[in-house]
C-alpha cells in the first residue's frame, strides 16, 4: 500500500521544513507544492504576464519541467531555488495560485506522483484537495505575528533587508487570499490533526507528527 503524507497550513507556518524532517524519518518522497506555484510565480512575471492573462500563463506552466534535487527546485534545467523564495514572490505567489487552471494543471501532476511514490505534500490544499485518501493528515499553524517573526528572521539570516511590520501586514494579506479564494481554499480538512505551533520548535512538532504517524500506522492495511 502506498503511503501518503498531507500537510496544510498558513503561510511561514514550516510546513517545509517539517515536512523533509518527517520525509526523511520515513523515507517518503518530499513533495513542496509551495515550490510549484512559486516556480510558476517566477517565470510569469519574469515574462510579464499577469495572474489575469489566462492563456499565456496556461502556456508557461504547460513548458515547465519541474522536480527536486533533495531541497532544491530544478525548473527546465534552472536552480530556482534561491529565487522562489525572494520577498517579491511571496508577495505575488497567492495570485498565481488561485487561478484555476494553473491550479488544475499544477494538482494533476502532484496526484500523478503520488500514485507512483510514497509521498509527503505540503501546501495549501493537500488533505482537502490534492491528497483527499492521504493517509496521515495534518494541519500545522500559528499566529500571524509568529510566522511573520519567523519568516523574518529567515530572510535576516540570508542577508535579506526586510522589514518585520511589512513582513505581517504582507502574510497577513496571503492569509486573506488564500482561505477566500474561489478555487481550492485554504482550510482544515475534517479529518486532519490540528498542531498549533506558536509554542513548539522545529524538533517539538516533528515529534508530535513521529508519534502519530508511529502510533497508527501499524493499522495501516
Amino acid at each position: 500500500m502506498r503511503i501518503s503524507v498531507a500537510i496544510d497550513g498558513p503561510a511561514g507556518a514550516g510546513k517545509s521544513t517539517i515536512a523533509k524532517i518527517i520525509g526523511e524519518k520515513f523515507n517518503l518522497m518530499y513533495i513542496n507544492t509551495g515550490s510549484m506555484y512559486r516556480a510558476v510565480t517566477v517565470k510569469a512575471m519574469n515574462a510579464n504576464i499577469s495572474e489575469n492573462n489566462i492563456d499565456e500563463l496556461v502556456k508557461i506552466v504547460e513548458s515547465l519541467e519541474m522536480h527536486f534535487e533533495r531541497d532544491h527546485l530544478i525548473v527546465n534545467n534552472e536552480d530556482l531555488t534561491d529565487m522562489i523564495n525572494l520577498p517579491i514572490i511571496s508577495n505575488n505567489v497567492s495570485k498565481y495560485a488561485a487561478v484555476p487552471k494553473v491550479r488544475e494543471i499544477l494538482v494533476k501532476l502532484q496526484q500523478d506522483i503520488a500514485k507512483k511514490f510514497n509521498v509527503i505534500m505540503d501546501g495549501r490544499d493537500i488533505g482537502t484537495v490534492v491528497l483527499v485518501d492521504a493517509t496521515f493528515k495534518f494541519y500545522l499553524t500559528a499566529s500571524s505575528e509568529e510566522r511573520a517573526k519567523r519568516r523574518y528572521e529567515e530572510l535576516i539570516s540570508k542577508d535579506i533587508e526586510v522589514d518585520y511590520n511589512t513582513i505581517l501586514s504582507d502574510i497577513m494579506k496571503r492569509d486573506y487570499i488564500d482561505t477566500h479564494r474561489e478555487v481550492s481554499p485554504l482550510k482544515k480538512a475534517i479529518d486532519a490533526i490540528e498542531i498549533d505551533s506558536n509554542d513548539l520548535d522545529i524538533d517539538g512538532v516533528a515529534q508530535k507528527m513521529i508519534h502519530y504517524i508511529n502510533s497508527n500506522i501499524k493499522n495501516i492495511d
